[in-house]
């Protein structure tokens, strides 16, 4: 299995270089990666990122052993080392002729899915007619596992709260924003706004799940020029949104994201959190679902959707997409 992640650096000489690497093409402007290269140097120039893939591996390595599979997992990255050609070419130095590729997004759309199979295509063409097959495995948005470890963090960052602010707490989802024109490309179903989408419907189940009536989905991190319009509202205006209703506390769910990648603890656990306080709003953030024992078991269930042909597990009626070989597109269209 090839675990293919975004990257990130782990010292403040490799802050610059990654930022370019990560926007190359986009047009951002340098003051724009000046500012967000502060959000790393505030945590020394080291994104969380990579160790935080590390733990999820380790955790997916020991539940294959305990389920007798043999399958060696390696490490890639789209941005910064280890960087996927390089893995692909050790794998193919390794005599590995075909392998999965669990990608740690949840979501379609270009970012969180045509950009890995992009990777894919990338890095087999850098290594050439030796490069493994490699099978993407599909989109987890709705799987069971993925919406009852959400669910239960969204419990736990209830009972944080102070106990007289419990009752009237908003639940807030959050998830990285886009460009408007990028979440209107259609998805497998020919619908537009296929990311958005299935942020909606995993902020839907997750609420179901834990029980919560009430709740938001809003948006983070975004990065473009101020004149393209992204999906809003932003996490911290809608903070003062709430706060002009009468909301005295929130939680915030992350659930656009795997693990506490920089965009969470810079953006939720410092500039959201520091926006509560000023407002005097209670605020706890619930946890990602990457740390939790079942995203292990996640993986492990996708896996034997290939190995095993096991049907697969999802809790919403949009298609189970995103499943293709060496990068190729999923569907027409899509």
């Amino acid at each position: 299995m090839l675990f293919l992640s975004f990257g990130g650096p782990e010292g403040p000489d490799e802050v610059r270089p990654f930022l370019e690497n990560v926007t190359r093409g986009r047009g951002v402007p340098p003051e724009r990666l000046d500012e967000v290269a502060e959000h790393y140097h505030h945590f020394g120039g080291v994104s969380p990122i990579n160790r935080l893939n590390k733990d999820i591996m380790s955790a997916l390595e020991a539940e294959l052993a305990e389920q007798g599979r043999r399958l060696p997992v390696y490490f890639g990255n789209r941005n910064w080392h280890p960087m996927a050609e390089d893995t692909v070419a050790k794998m193919a130095d390794d005599g590995v002729r075909r392998a999965l590729v669990f990608a740690t997004s949840a979501w379609g759309g270009y970012s969180g899915c045509k950009q890995y199979h992009e990777d894919i295509a990338r890095a087999r063409a850098a290594v050439g007619d030796r490069a493994p097959e490699l099978v993407k495995i599909r989109q987890f948005f709705d799987h069971p596992l993925f919406i009852e470890a959400n669910a239960d963090a969204v419990r736990r960052g209830f009972a944080e709260l102070d106990p007289s602010q419990r009752e009237q707490a908003r639940l807030v989802f959050t998830a990285h924003s886009i460009p408007l024109k990028a979440d209107a490309q259609d998805g497998p179903d020919g619908r537009p706004q296929w990311y958005s989408r299935q942020v909606a419907e995993a902020s839907r189940l997750v609420a179901e799940a834990a029980g919560v009536d009430a709740y938001d989905l809003v948006w983070q991190s975004r990065s473009g020029p101020p004149q393209v319009p992204w999906l809003e509202p932003d996490i911290c205006d809608h903070l003062d949104d709430l706060h002009a209703t009468g909301v005295q506390a929130v939680v915030v769910s992350p659930i656009g994201f795997v693990s506490d990648h920089l965009e969470v603890i810079w953006d939720l656990d410092n500039e959201a959190a520091e926006k509560a306080a000023e407002l005097g709003m209670g605020f706890a953030r619930a946890a990602t679902a990457g740390p939790d024992p079942r995203f292990a078991k996640l993986i492990v269930e996708l896996i034997a959707e290939h190995t095993d042909g096991a049907e697969p597990r999802k809790l919403s009626e949009l298609p189970a997409a995103g499943s293709s070989t060496n990068g190729e597109p999923c569907a027409p269209g899509c």
